[in-house]
């Protein structure tokens, strides 16, 4: 089976951060894993070098353009070459290959008709290289998505018929409902599209750095949009317009990509398809965005959180474990040094090392080293069925891509393990005299360890490789199979006594991030009178900047609401908080509201309470209100923002 996985091209106007080491380890663990099971994978991944954005900032840096894109590609490059990244191509879209093949796809759309010339007046975002209706902008003329300031353009343009696969977007949408992953993002592309499309421009006039349009078109004053450009990179990486040898891989498996440029892809990127004949991709999988210990990241703030940092003082793969653990896929997530520490501790450190760890202690004093699993399946057949029961679950977490799921049920594997120490005890049969149960435990468990290290190979390559070769065996498809396919037990084997893997952690490593930007005046110049106020409020009951960071408040709406019975003041809600399913949260507010009055409506949800039961029912969430002497009023945002947006 063929597998073609793809990260976003990454665009060159600054340097990787967190997120793009998100979503360029997920892709990796994807490859990893579908190479492991034996299906011929290609994973690319690149750079979008193209633009006037990229133009812009090379100017500013007083730089040829095509040196400034090369500087900025090459750290990309270098920091997944650092990484050990397998990609199989890093594409650029100043390749000349992938230039052909772009020019070569608009040729096709002009002779489908799917292209034609006319004017285009617009609000045009250079920083999203993207023009926005009207009714789009925020106040002032703002960009949508970023919020900085629109300009007015118009320009000749050549445009692409969107409109006309609007229909055939919506049925696909329909007879794919895994297209879109997370699942819960699907209704937002759906309702964009509902809302009607218009012709895309697809061509620029007012700067040069881009594709230029095909010489048989004779317009050489005109460059292809941007985001055309950039997306046509998943099929010329394959060859597409010249050498096709790879064009087999094509449909892609999965495409990875931010929250903010999913509209690109589950609308554009599949219209574009359609006009040129080819398939569509499998899945395109949203993921959401990062913030650091609950603050947005920004250079002003100095809170970027630079990915070889961690990796510098935390490890690659630990690194890689927090990220795919710490967040279900679709939803933001928050880097914060506490976090990572307790999750290396707990689950590497104490999971799975220590019971590593263990074994080779048990093995030493009880066998010289020595382990053969003859015995495993005699005295341990329920901890082995419990395990292949949580094993074979695995895959469809995968192929959803809930990596924290496959991960969370995994490590129940390694649960199993620990639980059998204790329960069998092998110190206290060895003092009996029942050294065969005592050492069937001991086996037991390395065989626990050795198919749970092949699972986990995809998200810790390097970590489970030796794991593996400590049991004597290499992870591979041919112990793939035996392991997990055919259930089979580790060969008799002498174990290796190694370090530990997971030293445990116990203050942060890195320097933390400021967590205000607080401007003070210069220490020359002498405060004003009012600077000098003692503060009048109570010091009783205040909290730090620090302590409200720790609160999580989202943007939800409400999608269900029902009254509880025997109970004059709770509701039952369903509110989405743009994860994969709707939150339950009981309120009690039926004093004041109707159910039916709630439903469609948006709430300001604290999002990181620990869920509670209200009358036997688990309430997931608490909504924010104010109450006087006039009644209760809910909090709402002031205009309708995406579901789980996040309120500070």
């Amino acid at each position: 089976m063929k597998n073609y996985i793809t990260t976003p091209i990454y665009y060159v106007n600054g340097e990787a951060h967190i997120g793009h080491a998100y979503t360029t380890f997920i892709a990796d663990a994807l490859a990893r894993h579908s190479r492991l099971i034996g299906n011929e994978t290609y994973f690319l991944t690149g750079t979008d070098e193209h633009g006037q954005k990229i133009e812009e900032s090379a100017k500013k840096q007083n730089k040829p353009t095509q040196q400034f894109a090369d500087e900025i590609s090459a750290t990309f490059r270098n920091l997944w070459d650092e990484f050990d990244v397998s990609y199989d191509q890093f594409i650029r879209t100043t390749d000349e290959s992938h230039k052909k093949g772009v020019q070569a796809a608009f040729e096709k759309m002009v002779a489908n008709g799917d292209v034609y010339k006319d004017f285009y007046e617009g609000n045009y975002c250079v920083s999203c290289e993207t023009f926005f209706p009207e009714s789009q902008l925020m106040d002032g003329g703002c960009c949508p998505d970023c919020g900085r300031p629109t300009t007015i353009v118009k320009e000749e343009s050549y445009f692409f018929r969107l409109s006309k696969y609007e229909k055939p977007l919506m049925e696909y949408y329909e007879a794919h409902p895994d297209f879109i992953l997370p699942k819960s993002r699907r209704n937002e592309v759906m309702s964009f599209v509902r809302g009607g499309l218009n012709d895309l421009s697809v061509t620029r006039t007012s700067f040069s750095w881009g594709v230029h349009l095909p010489a048989s078109l004779n317009e050489p004053k005109h460059v292809m949009y941007v985001w055309l450009d950039a997306l046509m990179n998943y099929v010329t990486a394959l060859g597409y317009g010249g050498n096709e040898e790879k064009m087999g891989f094509w449909p892609a498996n999965v495409q990875l990509v931010g929250k903010d440029i999913l509209r690109f892809h589950a609308i554009y990127w599949p219209a574009f398809l359609m006009s040129l004949g080819l398939p569509l991709p499998k899945h395109i999988g949203a993921h959401g965005w990062w913030t650091r210990d609950g603050e947005k990241m920004s250079k002003s703030k100095g809170n970027v959180v630079d990915p070889r940092e961690v990796a510098k003082h935390y490890g690659v793969e630990n690194f890689r474990y927090f990220m795919m653990r710490e967040v279900p896929f679709g939803q933001d997530g928050d880097f914060s040094q506490r976090a990572l520490i307790d999750r290396l501790n707990s689950d590497l450190s104490n999971d799975l090392g220590n019971l590593l760890n263990r074994i080779i202690g048990m093995s030493e004093k009880y066998s010289d080293f020595a382990i053969n699993s003859a015995d495993v399946e005699k005295y341990h057949s329920r901890e082995l069925n419990d395990a292949h029961t949580l094993l074979d679950s695995l895959p469809p977490y995968l192929e959803e891509l809930q990596l924290h799921r496959y991960l969370e049920e995994l490590w129940k594997v390694f649960t199993i393990g620990n639980k059998a120490i204790e329960e069998h005890a092998p110190w206290t049969k060895i003092k009996e005299g029942r050294t065969d149960e005592a050492l069937a435990t001991v086996a037991l468990v390395a065989n626990l360890l050795a198919k749970a290290s092949v699972m986990l190979h995809g998200i810790m390559p390097h970590t489970t490789a030796t794991i593996a070769d400590a049991l004597g065996f290499a992870i591979n498809t041919q112990s793939y199979n035996d392991l997990i396919v055919d259930k089979k037990l580790l060969a008799p084997f002498t174990i290796k006594k190694i370090p530990p893997l997971f030293p445990r952690v116990e203050e942060p490593l890195m320097a933390e991030a400021p967590k205000a930007m607080i401007e003070e005046a210069p220490k020359a110049v002498e405060p004003k009178k009012e600077d000098k106020k003692e503060s009048t409020v109570p010091a009783e009951g205040l909290i730090t900047i620090d302590q409200f960071f720790q609160t999580s408040l989202k943007i939800g709406t409400v999608v269900e609401a029902e009254e509880v019975p025997k109970s004059s003041k709770l509701l039952k809600l369903q509110v989405d908080l743009g994860e994969e399913s709707p939150r339950q949260i009981i309120a009690g507010i039926r004093e004041y509201y109707s159910a039916e009055s709630l439903v469609g409506t948006q709430v300001c949800v604290v999002a990181n309470l620990k869920p509670a039961k209200l009358m036997g029912m688990l309430s997931e969430g608490m909504l924010l209100a104010a109450k006087d002497s006039e009644g209760l009023c809910l909090v709402r945002p002031e205009k309708p923002r995406l579901s789980g947006s996040s309120i500070g």
